[in-house]
């Protein structure tokens, strides 16, 4: 990854270049809040109204306050997000920069087979609120992300914006039996290969972060058994450094960095490099020709909507 130099945190103008983090008031979103503040960027802390307090005590401590903001946000509310933009732009400018980090794991089990009292399984009501904070949300902010930096003027590296999901080792792997987390996360995942085709026709670069275990509340439940047994683990400052040297990254398009304490990998490319090996030749050499018959048509056309 490159290092990080001025220019990459400022617009050809001069001009302190904005970065908006959902779940921006603890843990990872704080973090990388502090780490793009240190480097002179105007700061957006997107969180629920109950962080107001962890925000506006994050904002005081940065060098210059004046450059952050907290927004409210629920991240699933369409009109809070579109509100969080409209204020970032009124009061910077525009939006650089977007890391969509809000996320949430659940705190029941999703094959805990709870029953009424006529003896028949209750639906798991809290499966939805992840897969709605981890996907819908991502995908909300990805898009009204994408749709804001399409006006941007390119930058010094030719990028109109750039834009980081959060995914987790749980995007790839994920055997722990946390149902809704794991699949919310391979979502993630598929929200950027998806986007790729669109993004680049903007300018805008659309990358994912990828981390390991790392010590925040979604993982207070088996953080310190974790330590016991002597695991490596991040601090939120490796995944932040991450995270900031992706989205600064030129040469990162498409790509998602893992990012397990002082190790991290590029792992889509690796992916896509073995293929053949995955898949076997005869069948890499199929997807590979419909992968062309794709782009040869522009992108995949779509069905008209039923009635």
């Amino acid at each position: 990854m490159t290092t990080n130099k001025s220019d990459a945190f400022h617009l050809p103008s001069g001009a302190a270049k904005t970065v908006i983090v959902t779940g921006g008031a603890g843990g990872i979103g704080a973090q990388t809040i502090r780490a793009y503040a240190s480097h002179g960027c105007n700061v957006v802390i997107a969180d629920l109204p109950h962080a107001q307090d962890a925000a506006n005590s994050l904002i005081s401590s940065l060098s210059d306050p004046k450059r952050a903001l907290y927004r409210p946000t629920n991240i699933v509310n369409w009109e809070d997000m579109k509100s969080l933009f409209r204020e970032t732009k009124a009061k910077f400018g525009q939006v650089d920069t977007v890391i969509a980090n809000a996320g949430l794991m659940e705190s029941k089990g999703f094959f805990d087979f709870e029953e009424d009292e006529r003896g028949e399984l209750k639906e798991e009501g809290e499966a939805g609120r992840i897969v709605d904070v981890n996907l819908k949300g991502s995908m909300n902010t990805l898009r009204l992300a994408m749709h804001s930096m399409a006006s941007n003027a390119l930058d010094a590296d030719g990028a109109r914006g750039s834009i980081v999901l959060i995914a987790s080792t749980s995007g790839y792997f994920g055997g722990t039996g946390v149902v809704s987390y794991i699949s919310s996360k391979h979502g993630v995942v598929g929200l950027a290969r998806a986007s790729q085709r669109v993004a680049n026709q903007h300018s805008v670069r659309v990358n994912v972060v990828a981390p390991f275990f790392t010590p925040t509340h979604i993982t207070g439940g088996y953080s310190e058994q974790w330590k016991a047994r002597g695991l490596p683990a991040n601090t939120v400052e490796d995944v932040a450094a991450a995270i900031v040297a992706t989205s600064t990254d030129p040469a990162r398009k498409g790509h998602s960095m893992m990012v397990a304490g002082s190790l991290i990998k590029e792992i889509e490319t690796a992916r896509t490099t073995l293929t053949k090996e995955w898949l076997g030749e005869e069948i890499a050499d199929v997807m590979a020709k419909g992968g062309k018959f794709f782009e040869d048509m522009g992108g995949y056309t779509l069905p008209k909507a039923r009635s």
